[in-house]
């Protein structure tokens, strides 16, 4: 059974990785790339719940797609210039 995320609830990494179904590694590239917003207390990340909305939001999916193959076209347009 899943688990709900609440929008206002306070999660620590190890809860976002358990909710996201996520490795480690991941969420640290997440954290790293500026995706999910985290606050840092303690030396270790609180992330706020609405935060894990917007990652898995339809929106977001779409605009990460769309940045995608963005970046994508770009790249064969480079290679075909070779």
């Amino acid at each position: 059974m899943s688990e709900e995320i609440k929008s206002n609830a306070i999660y620590t990494t190890k809860e976002t990785q358990k909710l996201l179904k996520i490795s480690n590694s991941t969420i640290k590239r997440l954290l790293k790339k500026g995706l999910i917003k985290a606050n840092k207390v303690g030396g270790q990340y609180r992330i706020l719940g609405k935060e894990i909305l917007f990652l898995v939001s339809p929106k977001v999916e779409k605009d990460a797609t769309k940045s995608y193959l963005k970046l994508k076209q770009k790249v064969v347009d480079k290679i075909n210039k070779w």
